[in-house]
């Protein structure tokens, strides 16, 4: 909410897990402040995350109207690291904020 309050405070976003809504609660959305945001977002999210499917993830991206960008984790949940992704995701999320800033 803040980066939407205060624009240009930052050039770009980072959100792991974003929480779009408590779980099972799809009626409590948390993107009052999505329209109002203008600074680039990459938004990582697990693709069992409890708190945002990842239809509801794209449907909300749609609300913000600077870029963004969607990565999902397979196999993972609201805590994005598994015993199997564990080595390889921080490198990953880290490549893709990289080419996501250079874009």
């Amino acid at each position: 909410m803040l980066a939407a309050n205060a624009q240009g405070l930052v050039e770009r976003l980072l959100l792991l897990s974003y929480p779009l809504h408590p779980p099972k609660r799809p009626d409590q959305m948390r993107t009052t402040h999505f329209p109002s945001l203008r600074t680039p977002a990459l938004f990582v999210s697990g693709e069992r995350d409890g708190f945002g499917s990842k239809a509801e993830m794209k449907t909300a991206l749609k609300l913000i109207a600077a870029k963004t960008e969607l990565l999902m984790v397979p196999g993972a949940g609201h805590e994005l690291i598994t015993p199997r992704n564990r080595a390889e995701l921080p490198g990953q999320v880290v490549e893709a904020f990289l080419g996501f800033a250079k874009g």
